[in-house]
C-alpha cells in the first residue's frame, strides 16, 4: 500500500494530557458521548490518553479530522470498536480494509446509484403510509420501536425483496445482542483482554450471530435460484463480477448483514430523535407540515420530491446534529505519521466524536438548541466540511448516505402531515452510546391524528 503524503506542518503541537484517574472517573458514569465532550471543552482539539500500551487521540477540529478521513486515510485502519462488529458483520464494507475494500465497493456503489435509490423511494414511502394507517389516534406507542420497525421492513424490501417482519424477533435479537457486547466490551479500553474470557455476553453474542446467518444464507440461496433481477440490491449483487468473479456467498452474506444491521438501525435513530424533538417545538413541526402541503398536495411524495422537501431535510439534519446516529469514528494508526504538526505514532487509537463536533459552539452557536434553520445553504457554506459528518468522510464515506437522507426525508413528510406526536411526560430519556446513538429507555409518545379527511384521502 502506498503511503499517504503527510503535509509539513509549521510548527509541533503538544496536546493535552488529562490525569489517568481523571480519564477513569469520567468514564465510570457510563456515558461516553458526555465525557468526549467534557474533555475536549476542557483540554481543547487535541486529547491525549496514555496508559501502559495503550494510546489516545481524541481530536476535535474539522482539520485534524479531514487529514484523518481524507488527507491521510491510508495512514490508519478501522479502529478497534468497528473491529468488534466484525465479529457479527464479518468483512463487510464497514469493516474490511485494503484493496478487498476497494473491490467490495467498487462492486456494490452501482447499487446506490441515483436511479435505483429513487427506484427504492416509492417502498419507502409505501411502507411508511402503511405505518400512519396502522395508528391509532390517542395510543401511546415507543417512537424509537415504531421507526426501528419501520427501517426494518423498508431494508428487507429494498435489500432484500422479502417481508422482513416474519423474521423480526431473529433480526431485534441479534441487533440487541450485538449492541450489549459491543457496549460491555467493545467500548472498553481493555476489549481484547475481554475478548479471551469466556464471558456470558459472548455466547449469547455467537449464538445471535448463527440464528442471523441461518436467515441471509436462507434468502441468498432463494434469490440464486430464481435466476432474475427481483429490483432489490442482493440481485444487483449477484449479478456484479469484475476481472476476479463474482461475490461468493459468505462475501454477500457479509455486506448484506452490514447493510441491513447497520443501516435500518441508524436512519431509524434519526427519525426517532427527529420526533422527540418535534414534540418540544411545534412550531418547526408545524412548518414541517405546511412545506409537506404546500409540496405535494393530496398525493404521497416520490423521489422527484425529496430536493423540493428542503426544510424537511434541514430538520434532519438538525436532528442528527443534536444526536448523530454514528456518534464517534475511531482509526488506528498504522504508521508514524504527522496530523498538521502533531505526532501519531503507529499503533495509537485516534477518536473523532461527531457528538463532540456536532455541539462545538464555534460551529453551532447555542449547540444545545434545535435550530433547524441552521442548514440553510448559506449557513452550511459559512462552516468547515468536517464540522459536520454523519456519515464519516474520505474514501470510507458511509455508501449508503443518499438512501438514508431520501428515507428519512420521505418517512418524515409522509407520517408528519396526518399526525403528530406528544412527548409523555415523567419519562427518563438519554442517549445510550453503543454502534449508534440509540435512546436508552425508548421514547413513549401519544399519537394525535390530524386532518382526518386529508389523511383518509392517502390511504
Amino acid at each position: 500500500m502506498v503511503q499517504a503524503q503527510v503535509p509539513e506542518a509549521p510548527t509541533r503541537r503538544q496536546p493535552a494530557s488529562p490525569n489517568l484517574m481523571e480519564i477513569l472517573a469520567l468514564l465510570s458514569r457510563r456515558n461516553l458521548p458526555m465525557t468526549f465532550l467534557r474533555l475536549a471543552r476542557k483540554y481543547g482539539d487535541v486529547v491525549h490518553v496514555k496508559g501502559g500500551p495503550l494510546e489516545i487521540f481524541l481530536l476535535s477540529h474539522p482539520e485534524d479530522i479531514r487529514e484523518v478521513l481524507v488527507v491521510q486515510h491510508a495512514n490508519f485502519h478501522k479502529g478497534q470498536g468497528v473491529q468488534m462488529t466484525s465479529r457479527m458483520l464479518g468483512q463487510g464494507l464497514l469493516t474490511s480494509e485494503g484493496d478487498f475494500h476497494k473491490r467490495q465497493r467498487k462492486l456494490i456503489q452501482p447499487a446506490f446509484h441515483r436511479q435505483r435509490i429513487a427506484a427504492y423511494a416509492t417502498t419507502m414511502v409505501a411502507e411508511a403510509s402503511r405505518l400512519a394507517q396502522s395508528w391509532q389516534d390517542g395510543t401511546v406507542v415507543d417512537m424509537a420501536e415504531e421507526m426501528m420497525r419501520l427501517t426494518l421492513v423498508i431494508a428487507g424490501k429494498t435489500l432484500f425483496n422479502v417481508d422482513v417482519e416474519r423474521e423480526a424477533s431473529t433480526v431485534s435479537q441479534a441487533m440487541a445482542v450485538a449492541m450489549e457486547a459491543f457496549i460491555k466490551i467493545g467500548l472498553s479500553p481493555w476489549a481484547e483482554q475481554l475478548e479471551r474470557l469466556p464471558l456470558p455476553i459472548r455466547r449469547r453474542f455467537y449464538r445471535a450471530r448463527d440464528e442471523m446467518d441461518r436467515v441471509i444464507y436462507r434468502i441468498i440461496e432463494e434469490h440464486r435460484r430464481s435466476g432474475h433481477d427481483q429490483g432489490d440490491l442482493l440481485s444487483w449483487l449477484l449479478l456484479a463480477h469484475d476481472e476476479e468473479g463474482a461475490m461468493s456467498d459468505e462475501q454477500l452474506r457479509d455486506e448484506m448483514t452490514t447493510l441491513l444491521l447497520a443501516g435500518h438501525e441508524t436512519t431509524a435513530n434519526a427519525l426517532a430523535w427527529t420526533w422527540y424533538l418535534l414534540a418540544q417545538h411545534p412550531e418547526v413541526a408545524e412548518r414541517l407540515r405546511q412545506e409537506a402541503e404546500q409540496v405535494l398536495g393530496d398525493r404521497l411524495p416520490t423521489a422527484d420530491d425529496f430536493p423540493r422537501l428542503s426544510y424537511t431535510e434541514q430538520v434532519l439534519a438538525e436532528a442528527m446534529r443534536l444526536f448523530p446516529p454514528a456518534w464517534s469514528t475511531d482509526r488506528t494508526a498504522i504508521r508514524d505519521c504527522n496530523i498538521r504538526g502533531l505526532t501519531i505514532p503507529s499503533g495509537a487509537r485516534v477518536i473523532m466524536s461527531q457528538y463532540v463536533v456536532h455541539h462545538d459552539p464555534r460551529f453551532y452557536p447555542e449547540p444545545e438548541r434545535f435550530l433547524p434553520e441552521r442548514w440553510t445553504p448559506e449557513a452550511r457554506a459559512a462552516r468547515p466540511k468536517f464540522a459536520y459528518f454523519p456519515f464519516g468522510g474520505g474514501p470510507r464515506l458511509c455508501i449508503g448516505e443518499p438512501f438514508a437522507w431520501m428515507e428519512g426525508v420521505l418517512v418524515l413528510a409522509t407520517l408528519i402531515r396526518s399526525w403528530e406526536a406528544e412527548l409523555l411526560p415523567g419519562q427518563r430519556i438519554e442517549p445510550e452510546a453503543a454502534v449508534t446513538l440509540r435512546p436508552r429507555y425508548g421514547i413513549r409518545m401519544r399519537l394525535h391524528q390530524r386532518q382526518r379527511q386529508r389523511a383518509a384521502a392517502l390511504v
